[in-house]
């Protein structure tokens, strides 16, 4: 009998909060306009929590952590448009816990996107200026801490070996349907940003024993936890894989990670975003997000028309989520 999974994960507290497997699909008709490999989607735009996205496998085991440990509110930060803080928000919801959000920025005027929904959610939003990533966490610890509060402090992400594990339990996930499907797969293409999906991939990959190439899309130029995107994977995999029974120096972690597609920088929208945003709801009536999938999707498009891939090849794109966003932005139909 196949291991799963959850066979081998160590026995951790999990909230049940979204709805897996995820449908893997064939992306055929953007498959037949691009004329390269054959395509496939993971859609974790489709795991349920407050409307979708990857970061509900994180979600589980740091929620089902927080409860474990008597946590009575939660606290993370992101961008104003974050995905993981509109899903964290939902989860804290959904097991009856306050939602603390640290969020970079300022409040506008009127809120839009995740933000409506972080709003929606009960969450209280703690503007941040230009700190995006958690600086002022340990202010709102002190803080509810001084009021007799228990709080719990998703990273960054939801990246460190806790949260990394939904996606160690992604890949056994995928390989089930892989093999139902009676498929092959060659490439993983998806948005990398905080580390946790990339090091879970990794270390599932090295489990389950698979032979695909696993490539990050970095669509943040920016460090994560003080340290390059690139340093910091291969460190956190060595973490999650210890989780597993592993020695990090038993496996050799192949960081795949592609820069070239920052373009002017985290969240800024141009035309890579845009075309590939265009090209995947016209052909395939799929919706991706202007900050992650949409720069995502837009350099494996790139990697596709620069031959990277040959048409034996099967790439599967992640689709990692956050249409939320699309409607908080304002820059999104393709120029003539």
């Amino acid at each position: 009998m196949e291991q799963s999974g959850n066979d081998i994960l160590p026995k951790r507290a999990r909230a049940a909060l979204g709805y897996f497997p995820t449908p893997l699909i064939r992306l055929q008709h953007l498959e037949k306009f691009l004329g390269g490999p054959r395509l496939f989607m993971k859609r974790d735009d489709q795991t349920g929590l407050g409307m979708g996205g990857n970061k509900t496998r994180k979600l589980e085991f740091l929620l089902g952590d927080a409860i474990q440990q008597g946590s009575d509110c939660i606290i993370t930060a992101g961008a104003a448009q974050s995905n993981h803080c509109r899903q964290t928000a939902a989860a804290a919801a959904a097991c009856g816990l306050e939602c603390h959000l640290a969020l970079g920025g300022v409040a506008p005027p009127v809120p839009r996107g995740n933000l409506l929904l972080d709003i929606l959610f009960g969450a209280q939003i703690h503007w941040s200026g230009s700190s995006r990533k958690g600086e002022n966490i340990p202010d709102i610890v002190a803080q509810l801490k001084k009021e007799g509060r228990h709080p719990y402090v998703i990273p960054y992400g939801g990246s460190n070996s806790i949260g990394a594990a939904g996606f160690v339990t992604a890949i056994f996930e995928l390989e089930e349907q892989i093999r139902a499907l009676h498929e092959t797969v060659d490439h993983i293409v998806f948005a990398s940003s905080s580390g946790g999906t990339h090091a879970g991939m990794l270390v599932g990959k090295a489990l389950t024993q698979a032979n695909y190439r696993i490539t990050g899309i970095n669509i943040d130029k920016e460090e994560v936890f003080g340290m390059k995107l690139e340093s910091y994977i291969p460190k956190l995999a060595g973490q999650t894989a210890q989780n597993f029974g592993i020695e990090p120096s038993a496996i050799s972690f192949d960081v795949d990670l592609k820069p070239e597609y920052h373009g002017r920088g985290y969240g800024v929208v141009g035309e890579l975003e845009r075309e590939a945003i265009f090209l995947t709801a016209r052909h395939e009536g799929i919706l991706l997000d202007p900050v992650y999938t949409g720069r995502a999707m837009g350099g494996l498009i790139d990697m596709i028309r620069s031959g990277c891939y040959s048409s034996q090849d099967a790439v599967l794109f992640w689709h990692t989520g956050g249409n939320p966003a699309l409607f908080a932005s304002d820059d999104l139909l393709p120029t003539e």
